[in-house]
């Protein structure tokens, strides 16, 4: 994902203005009713849909897109991105285990209607459960060195990114 990596590039301050397509990716989601993806609540059952995890780097921002129907993309604010890997058992078992990962933390989330991109260097979670919106932002180093509630659920969105790295390399050493 050699895409996402150039996100980490130099530069300083704010990120750079990201691309109309993908502000329609991500608000396309953020927007979604989950009934129109055939999605509904159950008894017991896990109260997340779907999470947008935003990071904020200095030459753009990244988001993972996971949803309960199975979908699975990542994509940048530059343009670049893989959508819909979902459907790789790897990729697929990751996001069901960091949907669930973010079930159990949604006592650190707060209620929200809108959900900004983060400012360069932080990380915002942005949750679509079946009683609305719920959002936390945090440090990027705080999350990736455990020094924040939400660690685990950095960490396990994380989990989901080395299975999309996997399915692309893995796709990349087929063509040869």
């Amino acid at each position: 994902m050699k895409w996402l990596d150039r996100l980490r590039g130099g530069g300083s301050g704010g990120h750079a203005d990201p691309k109309p397509i993908y502000l329609e990716l991500r608000g396309m989601l953020l927007e979604t009713d989950p009934a129109s993806l055939g999605l509904a609540p159950s008894p017991g059952g896990r109260q997340v849909w779907a999470v947008v995890m935003d990071t904020a780097f200095p030459e753009g921002v990244a988001s993972l897109a996971v949803v309960a129907d199975g979908t699975t993309s990542l994509y940048t604010s530059t343009g670049g991105g893989t959508i819909g890997a979902g459907t790789h058992e790897n990729v697929a078992a990751a996001s069901r285990a960091f949907l669930d990962r973010v079930d159990g933390a949604l006592d650190l989330l707060v209620p929200a209607s809108a959900f900004p991109l983060p400012s360069t260097g932080r990380v915002r979670f942005c949750v679509l459960t079946f009683d609305g919106g719920r959002t936390a932002e945090a440090d990027e180093l705080d999350l990736g060195e455990g020094r924040h509630p939400l660690s685990g659920v950095f960490l396990a969105a994380h989990d989901v990114i080395t299975e999309l790295r996997a399915v692309e390399d893995g796709v990349a050493a087929a063509r040869g």
